[in-house]
């Protein structure tokens, strides 16, 4: 497999990320982080918990954020 995409969605209660990737043939992945650089970090883990020595692990991974995230500039 060349390549995968996870979706990625702030999680508005939390203030951090959800992040999945449905394995076409069943199963997949689900993982979350508290910040972008934490959850570029779980997703790696997760793609490599996931495929491990498998001859279809993907040579790259996607970030689709289905909801773009908001960068806050100063607190009111």
């Amino acid at each position: 497999m060349e390549k995968i995409t996870i979706n990625i969605r702030p999680d508005h209660e939390s203030g951090g990320f959800n992040a999945w990737w449905d394995d076409p043939r069943g199963g997949g992945i689900t993982t979350q982080g508290e910040t972008i650089p934490e959850l570029h970090d779980m997703i790696r883990d997760a793609v490599e918990l996931y495929f491990g020595d498998r001859t279809d692990r993907p040579e790259s991974v996607g970030l689709h954020f289905v909801e773009d995230p908001t960068m806050v500039l100063a607190a009111k």
